[in-house]
């Protein structure tokens, strides 16, 4: 037996309906809002950070300026501690605190010991893809 409904019972069932959405939605949003690297993506991110302060023979570009490595590291650092709630995974981490200037939009580049320059970006990358490729161990997953 098929139910009709009140116009005022529709219009109730459809608040509860898109008050529901809202609520799963919003929540599904806060959980995202407040993801953090897993303990494997954590340790790809220093290590990065790590290998960046070794490379003594580079020079790291920001905003036009020259840094050396420590301070390369450093300042991704304290970007990483300022967006690690927005950083999931290594390449987020790339993307998000070494790759381009939150105030001009520019990209970091990177001066290689030849004087060539690279985008900073394309260069972790490949940085991040050596140490994926290093620690693969056989019959590991």
């Amino acid at each position: 037996m098929a139910r009709n409904l009140t116009a005022p019972a529709r219009m109730a069932s459809f608040r509860f309906l898109r008050t529901t959405l809202l609520a799963l939605l919003l929540g599904t949003l806060a959980v995202l809002a407040h993801a953090t690297p897993s303990a494997s993506e954590q340790k790809l991110i220093d290590t990065l950070i790590l290998r960046v302060s070794g490379m003594t023979t580079m020079t790291f570009m920001r905003n036009g300026k020259e840094h050396d490595a420590a301070e390369a590291a450093k300042h991704m650092q304290a970007k990483f501690d300022h967006f690690k709630d927005e950083i999931v995974t290594a390449e987020d981490f790339i993307d998000r605190c070494a790759s381009r200037s939150e105030m001009t939009g520019k990209p970091y580049q990177v001066k290689m010991p030849n004087g060539a320059m690279r985008d900073a970006k394309e260069f972790l990358n490949a940085e991040l893809r050596t140490l994926r490729r290093g620690s693969r161990k056989p019959g590991a997953a």
